[in-house]
Formats: C-alpha cells, structure tokens, sequence
C-alpha cells in the first residue's frame, strides 16, 4: 500500500481523535467565556508562517448529543440553517459509516468561495459521537475555476453527553484554505470564525426537532444505513488531496480583509 492511499479511519484513529480533543499539552488557550474556550497550536514551529491547528469546545444547555448528531449529519437541514452554504452533496459510501461528500461556502470579500471534497467517517462511542474527515481527490470532481479548493488536513467533532438534555461538542480542525492569504491572517479569522460557527450549529439544535418532523422524519440513514440510497464508491477511486498540490490563487486587495478583521476582533 503506497503512502497516498485513502484510508478509512479505524478505532484507532477515533480514539486518537478523541484523545486530542480532551488534551492540554500543546495547546495554547486564546478564549474562555460564556461557556465557549478556544485553544491553538502552532505545526512547525514558525508562529507567522504556518497554519494553527484550532479547537473549541462549547457547553449546549438543553441540547442533547443525540440532536446535535442529527444536525451535523443532516445534510437537508444544513441547506436551511447553513447561511453560509453554497452547495452541499454526498457523492458516495464507502462502507456503513464512511462517505464522500462535496461542501462549498461564501467567505468575505475580497477572498473567493471555497470548496472541499472529503472523506468522512462517524462512530458512536458508548453516550459520545465522533465524526471525522479530511481531504481526499475524486477525479469527477476536479477544483472549479470560480472557486478556491480548500484542504482539511483533518476536521471532526466530538459530541460528548451530559444527560438527557446537555452535550459538550470539541470542534478540532486543521485546515489549509489555500489562496494567497497569509497564515497569520487564516489564523487571526479562524480563532474568529469557528467559535461563531458553533453558536449557530448550537442555535439549529434547538429548531431541529421540528423541522424534522415535517421533513422525512424516519430518515436517518447515518444511524440507519440501511436507508442510504447513495452509490457504493471504491476507495481506489480516491486519492490524498495535498495542500502543495494545488494552485496558489491570488486574492488581491489583502489590506479591506485585515481591517475587517482587527474591526472584528476588538
């Protein structure tokens, strides 16, 4: 097996996952209020020149882990909540708990649409869920001239149950949004962005019930696989999507993106 071939995570890689997520050591804390705490790490070494990894752990009150499962597989659902989405698919299975999905989304101007093919696996463990993913190339489905390809190195959640009514979800990401961006500007917005992000995720849990039950309420085929109606795809069809790989986009007119940016920040 060659060191660019796909594979789908095993118990292994969701452990390893999970114990990332409840890991200090490496980590440096940039936020903590409101029941929301971010922390960073820096890969490599060069704070100014390479990308941080990020994670944010939120408490949701009166948010079951089951719910928020739901939502974070929900591709229907995210369409309405998403205000950020441009298009979202699911190209194909791979096994029961394994599929390949295609995700666009509207960033700020001056910076162009992104969009993400990834491999994504999911597993509950004992009351908490885990769902991962990272880049992958499917040749049906090359980058678009309109749009920048981002890389998730890896991204995933970890939904962690307090009872009938509360969770904990970590959101860990390690993403290259390509472009011409410098790193210290990604990683200034991402400490920004993801934190935001999940308040609303949080804030389409609480709607979701609802929603669902005048929409397919009995489909749920990632609890369910057996309801899946998504074509089986070989792994060797895919490839590893590196980050190197792919063209460096200009996206001139830097300067209106770091003032919003500090503007947002104080």
């Amino acid at each position: 097996m060659s060191a660019e071939s796909v594979l789908i995570p095993d118990d292994r890689a969701f452990s390893n996952f999970k114990e990332e997520c409840g890991s200090e050591e490496g980590w440096s804390l940039t936020y903590n209020k409101t029941g929301m705490t971010v922390w960073t790490q820096t890969i490599g070494g060069d704070e100014e020149k390479s990308l941080h990894k990020i994670k944010c752990q939120m408490a949701c009150k009166d948010v079951p882990a089951e719910t928020m499962y739901d939502v974070l597989h929900d591709i229907e659902y995210r369409r309405k909540w998403d205000a950020n989405v441009i298009e979202t698919f699911d190209i194909g299975k791979l096994t029961v708990n394994a599929d390949v999905g295609y995700y666009s989304w509207k960033c700020p101007k001056p910076l162009r649409n992104r969009d993400v093919i990834t491999l994504r696996s999911w597993l509950p463990m004992g009351s908490d869920y885990i769902i991962i993913n990272y880049s992958v190339k499917h040749a049906k489905y090359p980058p678009k001239k309109d749009m920048v390809r981002a890389v998730s190195i890896q991204t995933g959640y970890l939904i962690q149950s307090h009872g009938p009514d509360h969770c904990t979800l970590t959101y860990l990401a390690h993403v290259d949004p390509k472009g011409s961006l410098p790193k210290w500007v990604v990683n200034k917005s991402s400490q920004f962005l993801a934190p935001k992000a999940m308040k609303k995720i949080s804030k389409a849990c609480l709607k979701y019930g609802e929603w669902k039950q005048r929409h397919n309420p009995g489909f749920k085929p990632w609890l369910y696989p057996e309801q899946t109606t998504l074509p089986t795809i070989p792994v060797s069809e895919l490839s590893i999507q590196h980050a190197d790989s792919l063209e460096n986009i200009d996206e001139s007119t830097l300067s209106e993106m770091q003032t919003r940016e500090e503007r947002d920040s104080d």
